[in-house]
């Protein structure tokens, strides 16, 4: 069983750490702690460890590029992280790399670290990249730009890019695409991303006390929606929980 809980802030992101720590506190019986960014007391060789886990190709499952130059931009991205974006990383690799820093290893410590970075897993069944929101395990990573990019948005947002690149050959600003489309998805630096982070990280703790992954139900919080709308169901609205984790968690 799971008896501490370790989050580290994101200061770059609207991610309230302190709030998705209260909330859990009154859902699990261990404790919770709240410390900060963890990329921000690292060693010197954690740039090359990044800039190896840089995805650069969607299609080819090797990743890395550790070229001085690009292990330079990681060296400041990790030093000013607002600097940094635009890039996918192995999120499995990254979880390697921090999984060998942290300080307190046990099996019933989980430590969840909130990024600032996108992070993505191989899929073999359709040989890609995908984003992914949380990759479970120790440490589990919540990426923060994960949420907003991670699940696909509604099916109209991607007519209404397709329609203004063919009227006008360019890609339409994001800004504009998600002022003109109606329908509930999550964007940057969201008011509510707090409250839609909550149900991953319960469900890093659930997949730490049980070995389940996530919940097949679409309107519980440990439900790992695939689409922003799903998102938005399993994450905002009511019910919290399906019945099993509304009994453990409720």
């Amino acid at each position: 069983m799971v008896e501490t809980v370790t989050l580290y802030r994101a200061p770059t992101t609207v991610a309230d750490a302190d709030a998705l720590a209260d909330w859990l506190r009154d859902r699990i019986d261990a404790e919770v702690r709240v410390r900060d960014r963890l990329l921000g007391a690292v060693d010197d060789t954690l740039a090359e460890e990044f800039a190896a886990a840089r995805v650069t190709d969607p299609h080819e499952q090797s990743t890395g590029n550790t070229m001085t130059g690009i292990v330079r931009y990681e060296e400041r991205a990790l030093a000013s992280p607002e600097r940094a974006g635009g890039i996918v990383y192995d999120g499995r690799a990254v979880q390697r790399a921090l999984n060998a820093r942290l300080s307190e290893q046990s099996l019933d410590h989980l430590h969840v670290p909130l990024l600032d970075r996108v992070v993505g897993t191989w899929g073999d069944h359709d040989g890609r990249w995908h984003k992914r929101v949380a990759v479970l395990g120790q440490p589990t990573l919540l990426s923060v730009p994960g949420l907003y990019e991670a699940p696909a948005k509604p099916e109209a947002y991607y007519e209404a890019k397709s329609k203004h690149a063919l009227m006008t050959g360019d890609t339409p600003p994001r800004e504009v695409l998600e002022a003109d489309v109606d329908g509930d998805f999550l964007v940057a630096d969201d008011p509510r991303t707090t409250d839609a982070l909550k149900g991953y990280l319960l469900a890093a703790v659930d997949f730490l006390d049980t070995g389940s992954a996530f919940c097949d139900d679409e309107r519980c919080r440990l439900h790992d929606a695939h689409r922003q709308p799903g998102v938005v169901r399993a994450q905002l609205r009511d019910p919290a929980f399906c019945e099993a984790h509304g009994e453990r968690y409720g």
